[in-house]
């Protein structure tokens, strides 16, 4: 098993995208180019990290904004996995003020990572950053449609937890059918199930919403074959997750939630 260093490094090395910044209800508002430079230092004790994003002046030339970040630990509140994929943000979301999460996950030469943001409680706003390693052929995936996602998925879901090495490993068991009433999705092997409306607040076919646990979800499908769940309005005191999902080449769908409390 490797240590959360060792699973940082697996992100080493130059990605090139984007950082797309989209509205609660999956419209595109900004694309900005983007490159990330992880280089290990000190025999990888530490990490230089350069992030150049090239933003749209009104002459309409593209000019740098750069972030450099020096750091030799996980940062507070990260979680990281042995592909390099992590998780990152508050472990509480309170009613006032902003809350923040990212997550991210790792196939070789791609990455994708996703930020949701909340105001007050209320999802306000959403970035799909899609990276791929300089100097490979990683090609980015389509748009991802709700028929990829119809069907019966087995997996297994890996579990950490803070302040601790300890892993959890179990089957995970994911099903999404079409039925006379709508969408119908089950979310692990209870049996236990809920009814999705297709559209929700956008067009059918690119989103839909439920309710979980007494709180009504969004799922927003995504470029890259990326997908994104949240509350659309957090309920205080009850737990809730975020999830970013990412379909690959391979017919594989690989999934990133965190679970939350709110205060």
């Amino acid at each position: 098993m490797k240590s959360q260093w060792d699973c940082v490094l697996q992100n080493l090395g130059k990605w090139q995208g984007s950082f797309a910044h989209f509205s609660p209800q999956g419209i595109l508002q900004e694309d900005i180019p983007s490159v990330i430079s992880l280089e290990g230092v000190d025999n990888n004790r530490s990490i230089h990290l350069v992030l150049r994003r090239y933003y749209l002046t009104p002459e309409s030339t593209r000019v740098p904004q750069e972030m450099v970040v020096d750091f030799s630990a996980p940062g507070r509140g990260a979680l990281f996995f042995e592909t390099g994929a992590f998780s990152e943000g508050g472990i509480y979301c309170f009613s006032q003020g902003t809350f923040g999460a990212e997550s991210c996950l790792v196939d070789q030469n791609r990455r994708l990572r996703l930020v949701l943001l909340f105001d007050a409680s209320r999802f306000s706003k959403l970035t799909l950053i899609r990276e791929q390693r300089v100097g490979t052929d990683a090609p980015e995936q389509p748009l991802l449609q709700l028929e990829d996602l119809l069907g019966e998925w087995q997996g297994q879901t890996v579990t950490r937890y803070f302040a601790t090495e300890k892993v959890d490993r179990q089957s995970s068991f994911f099903r999404l059918a079409r039925q006379e009433a709508g969408l119908n999705q089950q979310l692990d092997e209870t049996g236990r199930s809920t009814l999705c409306h297709e559209g929700g607040r956008r067009a059918p076919g690119s989103a839909f919403e439920f309710e979980w646990e007494g709180q009504v979800y969004q799922t927003l499908l995504l470029p890259d074959g990326a997908s994104a769940t949240c509350p659309l309005q957090i309920t205080q005191g009850n737990p809730f997750f975020l999830e970013i999902g990412w379909l690959r080449p391979s017919v594989s769908l690989s999934k990133n939630f965190p679970w939350l409390d709110s205060d």
